[in-house]
């Protein structure tokens, strides 16, 4: 993760947590002038767009006062939804058993996007089964993960 989303993380999770969310996690999407920062947040009883308007609040608020983000930019908060992208090693964990659909920032092996089945997580990396090889790709080149949703 880059200082900039460490940052962001770090300012904007306590603000979530005050209002009795999980902050999933911090997308900053660097476009110019249409940057988009992007702030994932859970709840056990789900997320409402109510919930969404009352985090978005708060947020801007404390980014107004703090202007950490020193260019325009569009603030987005949402529920993760069941394609729920995965930042940590702690939600990679929680969702063990799970398809993936991984992309890293460069390439590992020869290549750069895994699909699989999440088998774990071991140490910092995590651990991918796709087509009968595991993978153990380091947390710290993933670029983008996310669950693929069944639907039984």
């Amino acid at each position: 993760m880059s200082s900039k989303l460490e940052q962001l993380q770090a300012m904007l999770a306590p603000v979530v947590e005050s209002l009795g969310y999980e902050c999933w996690g911090v997308e900053f999407i660097s476009q110019g002038r249409h940057s988009l920062l992007r702030v994932y947040i859970d709840h056990a009883n789900g997320i409402l767009v109510d919930d969404c308007e009352a985090v978005s609040r708060q947020v801007s608020a404390v980014l107004d006062v703090e202007d950490p983000i020193s260019s325009e930019y569009t603030l987005e908060v949402s529920s993760p939804g069941m394609d729920r992208p995965l930042f940590t090693l702690e939600q990679f964990a929680k969702h063990v058993g799970e398809q993936v659909k991984i992309k890293l920032r460069s390439p590992f092996d020869g290549r750069r996007n895994f699909q699989g089945l999440l088998r774990g997580v071991e140490d910092q990396d995590v651990v991918v089964l796709v087509d009968d090889h595991e993978f153990l790709l380091p947390i710290d080149l993933i670029d983008k993960a996310n669950i693929i949703p069944r639907f039984d």
